[in-house]
């Protein structure tokens, strides 16, 4: 069968493993059930997550115009600490950056290939460590705000790092740790302002994806230069699909990309 659609990150349920499901024009597919089995993935056009026109997509699913306007897409995203909602300041859309910014958020560990310091908002929790392709996590500290979690990232980061090595996740080349321990001993480091929301006494969460085979060596799979490719799927990891062959394809990736799907 055939389906079409415009690809956005896969949605996933946390249960043992991660279950996931691709949206594909209001046909939802069961990822999960397609292990094992031969499945093709064809580019059709471009279709902005914004506009809809299909227009070359620049970055995170945005053609170039609608990426450098989108309150979506403010430097914010991807640096916390720039926030300025709780000064009741607009970077481009002010209502929608208080929606986003005064909310709980969460600064954590987490281990994907190494341990790594991150920020996500407490309600995209486990779904954050999920999409990293994390097989364990910890939270340092809750806060009332994104700019608090911000600033409490930097400080951290002098201490550990904050980038995921996407090739050791997706060769399974990890090592389980104690996360409390590591957690522990970033405490001294939290940021005065952070100090009150420090959480003590939680325990890691452990997740478990459904691969059948991690490849030895990878190539990534470039719609732009392959567009169409068929393999058989071994495994999901993050958002990453995993095929015999040693090719991966990072869904998240190449959100605005209208593909076809045979399965």
């Amino acid at each position: 069968m055939k389906y079409s659609g415009v690809l956005k990150k896969m949605t996933t349920e946390f249960i043992s493993p991660v279950n996931y499901y691709l949206d594909m024009g209001g046909d939802f597919l069961n990822m999960n059930q397609l292990i094992n089995k031969t499945i093709s993935i064809g580019f059709v056009k471009y279709q902005c997550l914004a506009c809809g026109e299909d227009k070359k997509i620049f970055r995170q699913g945005f053609c170039y115009d609608c990426f450098y306007k989108m309150p979506q897409t403010g430097d914010w995203i991807m640096r916390p600490e720039l926030s300025t909602a709780h000064l009741d300041i607009e970077d481009r859309d002010l209502e929608f950056e208080k929606q986003a910014q005064l909310q709980p958020h969460v600064v954590y560990l987490a281990n994907s290939s190494d341990v790594k310091v991150g920020v996500t908002r407490k309600a995209q929790i486990p779904t954050r460590w999920i999409d990293q392709g994390a097989h364990e996590a910890i939270e340092i500290v809750e806060v009332p705000n994104r700019y608090l979690a911000g600033i409490t990232e930097v400080a951290l980061k002098d201490h550990v790092g904050d980038k995921t090595n996407w090739r050791r996740m997706l060769t399974n080349n990890v090592k389980d740790l104690n996360l409390a321990e590591e957690r522990d001993k970033l405490f001294a480091f939290v940021p005065e302002e952070a100090k009150p929301y420090v959480i003590e006494n939680n325990k890691e969460t452990e997740i478990s994806f459904p691969v059948e085979k991690y490849p030895q060596k990878i190539k990534s799979l470039n719609l732009d230069k392959t567009q169409l490719y068929q393999g058989v799927l071994k495994g999901i990891k993050g958002q990453y699909l995993i095929f015999e062959d040693g090719t991966v394809f990072n869904v998240r990736n190449w959100e605005g990309y209208v593909v076809e799907v045979g399965v």
